[in-house]
């Protein structure tokens, strides 16, 4: 039988008993009074009043087994109920250490300098937003300090020195010789001849 269903049988059990114990009790309280009423009868309302008290203590003694057995009903039923409630907490303790682990660990990551997805920021920004606003803040921090230098893809090639073209052509070897060089009076002179 179901607890639930055994708790229902038994309580009704005990009103009934408690009813009975009600009318017994009464009856016997009106069997005391015609007792004290007439005291002629006394042998005859005793024995009925002792039949009464046995019935009293018996169905006393029944209503006190179905409150005992309600009682360790009560027991069972608050084990499964704990037992149960603490499976449900063990789970969500579970799930939310698993949750923050993952919150924990987008932090970890933002604040590396990392870049998460927007989803991952948004549960983090939501959970708490001063721990997603510091780990913004270092991530950036990081971003700035760590920013890596790197190596020519060309390698290390020693930069070529120039000449002045002017001076390479004004120094250059001329190809071929050149006319004569005349002095320009020779040349006047060649022209007008003296006279």
């Amino acid at each position: 039988m179901k607890i639930g269903e055994a708790q229902q049988i038994y309580r009704e059990q005990v009103r009934e008993y408690q009813a009975q114990k009600l009318s017994v009790s009464k009856q016997l309280t009106d069997i005391r009074s015609r007792m004290e009423a007439s005291p002629n009868e006394q042998k005859q309302y005793g024995s009925e009043a002792a039949v009464l008290e046995l019935t009293l203590e018996s169905l006393n003694e029944k209503q006190t087994e179905y409150q005992d057995y309600l009682s360790e009903l009560a027991e069972q039923y608050c084990a499964y109920w704990n037992r149960t409630v603490a499976e449900q907490q063990a789970d969500a303790a579970e799930e939310y250490a698993v949750e923050m682990s993952k919150i924990m660990e987008v932090a970890r990551r933002i604040m590396k300098g990392g870049i998460v997805p927007a989803s991952d920021e948004r549960k983090l920004m939501e959970f708490s937003v001063e721990m997603y606003q510091t780990a913004k803040s270092v991530g950036a921090m990081v971003q700035r300090q760590k920013k890596e230098k790197y190596d020519s893809l060309w390698g290390d090639e020693e930069e070529k020195e120039y000449d002045d073209p002017m001076e390479v052509a004004e120094n250059a070897e001329a190809a071929s010789t050149g006319p004569e060089i005349v002095d320009a009076a020779d040349t006047i002179a060649s022209v007008c001849p003296e006279e």
